[in-house]
């Protein structure tokens, strides 16, 4: 059952029609599945195109002449460094370098940038922003912050560009990690939640429900959901928040230190500063790590993690059955000393410990067009 306060999708008539199975996400009804399954929804992603609603989540417009300012108060990343059209993939911290929220930041101009918010946070960063302008009246935040009202869909897998091209929109000059506005009202970006060459376009509803039509008339494209999402991402090492990534992690021990330019890291003012410059001083506690689950046992977020002592050692934060590596596929934090490759450990699950190895991410290789 889904509470009154259930927020539905735009297109919910279509995933309906298309016989989807729904369960509730981020306080959203979303598509879990579809008649394929999970299995052939995933492996069709990684072997042709996956279409994804992902209108839970949420774009951003910030604009004005502190537009800039504002971002690298808020964010561990130099807003000023991004040229017309890029993307970083950056944070909201806490004042004790907790990752708040993790999100992309694209310029749109000299003083407009696109933010693209996850689903149960959305409210919430627009908030965090606006109070961030209001508050330090000492800072020039003169910045607009501006939700849009718009269907977002996510296209993922080899022949994304190829089905967008027959659906009339060209992509060959949008290069991974950058985003513009291809028509009034759009916003088009190519990064992947997948691992695999994807794009995301935000645009009104009429028409979404045209590309829609025309993406699916193409056998190279069918509809995925959101359990599919969940093992692709896996699969591609990459942080759910509210699970591997959250207030209580910082990026330094979820491993995502590459996403800080180095001169921030010294020099940043942003929220947190003090707090990860003293976690990097002495080192993490704890790390991110993939953990492959020996056998064809899946281990489960929650699952307690033990070395060869029987002593605690971290815990599982995501885990579920890779279809395309075709075993069970985890991720983690464990202690700082047990964080690296053949570390041996075992996985409570329900009562039984199951041998776990520490094994690089990710488990699939990433397959992004860079150029």
């Amino acid at each position: 059952m889904t509470g009154d306060d259930t927020k539905h999708l735009p297109l919910e008539d279509l995933h309906v029609a298309a016989g989807a199975r729904f369960g509730a996400f981020a306080g959203w009804s979303m598509p879990l599945t579809y008649p394929a399954g999970v299995m052939k929804e995933h492996l069709h992603t990684r072997e042709h195109a996956g279409l994804f609603d992902i209108s839970h989540m949420k774009l951003l417009e910030i604009s004005g002449s502190g537009a800039e300012a504002l971002l690298n108060r808020a964010c561990p990343f130099d807003a000023g460094a991004l040229e017309i059209s890029q993307s970083k993939y950056t944070f909201f911290l806490n004042e004790a370098a907790g990752i708040i929220e993790d999100l992309i930041v694209t310029r749109l101009g000299r003083q407009r940038f696109m933010v693209v918010a996850n689903a149960g946070n959305a409210e919430a960063d627009e908030k965090h922003l606006r109070e961030l302008a209001d508050f330090d009246a000492k800072a020039d935040f003169d910045a607009k912050i501006e939700a849009l009202d718009r269907v977002f869909l996510a296209i993922q897998g080899p022949e994304a560009w190829a089905a967008l091209s027959r659906a009339g929109i060209e992509t060959g000059s949008l290069l991974f990690m950058h985003g513009f506005e291809p028509r009034e009202n759009w916003f088009m970006s190519r990064s992947g939640y997948t691992g695999e060459d994807g794009f995301e376009v935000g645009l009104p509803e009429a028409d979404a429900r045209n590309l829609v039509a025309k993406l699916l008339e193409d056998e190279r494209v069918m509809w995925v959901g959101l359990a599919a999402r969940d093992s692709l991402r896996l699969e591609a090492g990459l942080c759910l928040h509210g699970l591997d990534i959250t207030p209580e992690m910082d990026p330094a021990s979820a491993g995502l230190m590459w996403a800080i330019p180095k001169e921030v890291r010294a020099s940043g003012a942003f929220i947190g500063a003090d707090a990860l410059r003293s976690i990097l001083e002495r080192g993490p506690a704890q790390k991110r790590v993939g953990l492959k689950p020996e056998g064809r046992q899946p281990v489960r977020p929650g699952a307690a993690l033990f070395d060869a002592d029987g002593n605690p050692a971290g815990h599982v934060t995501s885990g579920g059955f890779g279809p395309s590596a075709a075993h069970p596929v985890a991720m983690g934090y464990v202690h700082a000393s047990l964080a690296k490759p053949g570390a041996k450990l075992f996985a409570d699950v329900r009562g039984t410990k199951i041998p776990v190895d520490i094994n690089p991410l990710p488990f699939t290789p990433h397959r992004y067009r860079k150029g």
